[in-house]
């Protein structure tokens, strides 16, 4: 412990005062560290004292990662995880953002890096030394070698967007008649009153959104107008919302009224292919007829577990799918993949190995802006290494 003092000589806080050397820091500068109580106080009496400092100033937003990013400490891939950590409500998000904040989706498109880098340098030294005693049938080679990559960054596009849904969240529509209940499962799911529930059929006309952590993923709920024939201006256009965001849903609820003799086991032919739970409300009451799905009364609070479980298995099975495979956790990754992806197609329909191994400098160039590691000289390094030209 030491004494932090003011200007004048008083005692501010006893801290903890850490100093980490260059480059073992988190940033590879020299940092000093004050652990100090933490009133509100205690930090701005500090603050003004080191402000009188020379060369000192608050640091802006993000400027210690983005110096441990300039200074080789860590990726982009890896400074994107520690804000994805700090927000991360769910522990799907915090799982996810501290696999990556481990690097594992940086040594994935390292490892694809490093492969093209390799085929790059013997397609660069079958052009330019054509004359030269190279393997027999290299280009062939470098072409499967191109391939092999290609296919696997197709398979890593193909995730159905897991990464990004389980750090934005999985879009989870409630739809249903009017009075089955839709706003009040909402109310109860949330904890809280998001919706207006009310005995007249109708009272729902616009979608109305609650971000929620279900089962340790993070969803966005929607409630929505009540599905029947409208006439009216505005309940035609909720209706027409409803549809809408239901079609463009993650995960359906449909919420029926099992009381109802007459309650249809509604399904809009465009929800056919969406992954749906159908939930039958009202259990306290007679039911006419068994009804096939889970039992839920909202007025005794019976099967509300059951369908927060279900929600969380669906999400799960959606999210989970993966495995422990790295995720896409941004639309900037997945169009880089998908640059590099087209390269490398564009260089198997190519004979002419110049045009080759450009579509191979694109598709290397693409991944690198990944994890900001983008650097010609590697190509060199790697052909001066594998060939030794000019010995």
């Amino acid at each position: 412990m030491r004494a932090l003092y003011d200007t004048g000589g008083g005692v501010i806080d006893q801290a903890v005062v850490l100093w980490f050397a260059a480059p073992h820091s988190l940033t590879g500068e020299d940092v000093a560290e004050f652990q100090v109580h933490g009133g509100r106080a205690i930090v701005e009496a500090l603050g003004a004292v080191l402000g009188t400092l020379p060369g000192c100033r608050p640091a802006e937003a993000g400027e210690f990662t983005r110096r441990a990013v300039v200074n080789g400490k860590l990726d982009l891939t890896q400074a994107e995880a520690v804000a994805d950590l700090v927000a991360a409500d769910t522990e799907a998000q915090r799982r996810q953002a501290l696999r990556q904040y481990d690097g594992a989706l940086g040594a994935l498109c390292e490892s694809w890096r490093a492969e093209l880098l390799k085929t790059l340098a013997w397609a660069e030294a079958a052009i330019d030394f054509s004359d030269e005693d190279l393997p027999e049938g290299v280009l062939a080679d470098t072409r499967r070698a191109a391939a092999d990559v290609r296919e696997e960054i197709a398979a890593h596009l193909n995730d159905a967007r897991r990464g990004e849904l389980v750090r934005e969240g999985l879009f989870l529509t409630v739809i249903g008649p009017p009075n089955a209940g839709k706003s009040s499962l909402v109310n109860a799911l949330a904890g809280r009153d998001v919706a207006i529930v009310s005995e007249t059929a109708g009272t729902t006309r616009d979608v109305i959104e609650v971000r929620l952590d279900l089962g340790g993923y993070a969803v966005i709920l929607a409630d929505t107008a009540g599905l029947r024939a409208a006439h009216e201006a505005v309940e035609v256009e909720g209706v027409r919302r409803a549809l809408a965001r239901a079609e463009a849903a993650d995960l359906v609820l449909l919420l029926l009224d099992g009381s109802d003799v007459n309650s249809p086991q509604y399904l809009p032919k465009n929800m056919v292919n969406k992954p749906l739970l159908t939930v039958w409300n009202k259990a306290d009451l007679p039911w006419p007829a068994r009804r096939d799905g889970l039992a839920l009364s909202l007025k005794t609070g019976e099967g509300l577990e059951a369908v927060i479980a279900a929600i969380a298995a669906k999400a799960k099975e959606r999210l989970d799918a993966g495995g422990d495979a790295p995720m896409l956790t941004r639309p900037r990754h997945r169009l880089a993949l998908e640059e590099a992806a087209a390269a490398l197609e564009r260089a198997a329909g190519v004979r002419e190995p110049e045009l080759f191994a450009e579509d191979l400098r694109l598709a290397l160039r693409a991944i690198g802006r990944i994890t900001g590691r983008v650097d010609v000289e590697e190509l060199l390094d790697t052909i001066f290494r594998d060939f030794c030209i000019g010995k």
